[in-house]
């Protein structure tokens, strides 16, 4: 799988260079079957771009290292990893989990490099009023390390059991099987 990314990367950034147009509707191809084109607040300036810089794949790689810790497996006991509240206290995943809650929509924030910059990004999500509780990961990334959620994975836990565990976005991100799990549970 990471040497399809690989070879997905260096075709994108091969045919950006020659052929722009034929790149933009590739990737916005990509962007209708990860849903992100379908939020109007997410243009396809603010993500297709970003996918052909080194920082991207550097970031994709950092994710695939991070992910080789996972152990969060559906229909297993989920790990019960230190978490922190916005306010700085300490929970972990098993004390926050809340039944019953789905994310609605996304905020960009930018990388952190302490824990202060980490609670201020958390601030900024809880000011635009998310359908969730907003708790953050350690500097050590160990929850997202654990869960194998690098850059970005869906998981819905229930009473301290993985019901679902998505594939490693931005590709493999689907809000729709995690809406139909939801409406399941209901």
């Amino acid at each position: 799988m990471l040497l399809l990314l690989l070879a997905q990367f260096c075709v994108l950034k091969l045919l950006s260079v020659l052929s722009p147009a034929l790149t933009r509707r590739i990737m916005l191809r990509i962007g209708e079957l990860t849903t992100m084109t379908r939020n109007p607040l997410f243009r396809y300036e603010d993500w297709a771009p970003s996918f052909t810089t080194a920082r991207f794949l550097e970031a994709v790689l950092q994710g695939w290292w991070s992910c080789l810790g996972d152990s969060a497996f559906e229909g297993h006991r989920a790990p019960d990893c230190p978490l922190i509240t916005p306010e700085g206290g300490r929970t972990s995943v098993h004390q926050f989990i809340r039944d019953g809650w789905a994310f609605a929509n996304n905020v960009d924030i930018k990388q952190h490099r302490s824990l202060q910059e980490r609670l201020a990004a958390a601030q900024s999500l809880i000011k635009e009023n998310p359908l969730c509780p907003v708790v953050v990961d350690e500097m050590s990334d160990i929850t997202a390390s654990c869960y194998g959620a690098l850059p970005e994975r869906l998981y819905v836990l229930q009473g301290g059991k993985i019901i679902y565990k998505g594939s490693k976005g931005p590709w493999g991100y689907s809000p729709e099987e995690v809406r139909k799990v939801l409406q399941k549970m209901t």
